[in-house]
């Protein structure tokens, strides 16, 4: 059995990532339109019919920005914080709408889906941990600073989505007006190459097989340069940088101890009727 991840998109653009098996998958976030999601889920061979939930880190615009029409078309449950929902002006069926609580895992299917807090400039922020067939895999962006949530929970992943916004010089001498400047790199706002380097080095467990580069700045970085940070430090872990203009290849990770491979398509299956909520 194996866990099969993407970015569908990382950046300030909109935010989107794929986790599932071979029978169900989650989506982490909707920044981009329901019809964006669906064209680069198509070019990967992945099939929003087995997407059976989305859940919500926070309230931003490139989070969220799909969400009304995703959950139009295809009637999935919503996850995400009570707070947070009352702060995004979402237009949505009630009725699909699914509360969650810091560590209380929610099972969906062969999955479960752990959310913790982080420091973030938002309502009521979360990141996730998705496990599944003996794999962890972290969603860990929008971070101003790493927590001891953020901590523990990294030391526990084979894969990780780990956020390299900034280029500390590059914001520095940026056009980024000060306020901007003084946000972004604050403990409510996002993580820098260097930030994010030295929680891998502190802190990746040692099976650790791949660390995705995630929400690099336009303005303020370069997918070459967060690369070229990590891979003197990368050991035998793979690194990726997740696009801000494009989906990524599917990543499939089996359990410690198999190989991981890299492919382009999943191959597709019969759907499988599954109770989700009892």
């Amino acid at each position: 059995m194996s866990i099969f991840i993407a970015s569908i998109n990382s950046g300030s653009n909109g935010n989107c990532y794929y986790v599932g098996n071979g029978r169900e998958a989650v989506l982490i976030d909707a920044g981009l339109s329901c019809r964006e999601t669906e064209k680069r889920m198509k070019r990967l061979g992945l099939r929003m019919d087995k997407v059976k939930a989305l859940f919500i880190s926070h309230e931003h615009g490139d989070h969220i920005k799909g969400v009304e029409g995703i959950l139009s078309k295809y009637k999935l449950p919503l996850f995400i914080t009570q707070s947070t929902f009352a702060h995004s002006r979402l237009r949505i069926d009630e009725s699909l709408i699914k509360s969650f609580k810091p560590y209380d895992p929610i099972i969906i299917g062969g999955l479960s889906v752990i959310a913790f807090p982080k420091q973030h400039d938002a309502i009521d922020p979360h990141s996730f941990l998705v496990k599944g067939d003996g794999v962890t895999t972290g969603i860990f962006t929008d971070i101003g600073a790493p927590c001891q949530h953020v901590i523990d929970n990294f030391k526990l992943c084979h894969a990780a989505f780990l956020e390299t916004n900034y280029d500390e010089h590059m914001l520095e001498i940026g056009t980024y007006p000060a306020h901007l400047k003084k946000r972004i790199a604050g403990d409510q706002g996002h993580l820098s190459n260097r930030q994010a380097i030295e929680l891998f080095i502190a802190h990746s467990p040692a099976f650790m097989s791949h660390i995705f580069l995630s929400h690099l700045s336009k303005e303020n970085n370069r997918p070459d340069l967060a690369q070229k940070v990590f891979e003197r430090h990368a050991g035998k872990t793979n690194i990726v940088v997740a696009s801000r203009d494009e989906e990524s290849v599917i990543f499939e990770i089996e359990a410690p101890g198999k190989k991981e491979k890299t492919v382009k398509k999943v191959i597709p299956q019969k759907s499988i009727q599954i109770s989700l909520f009892g």
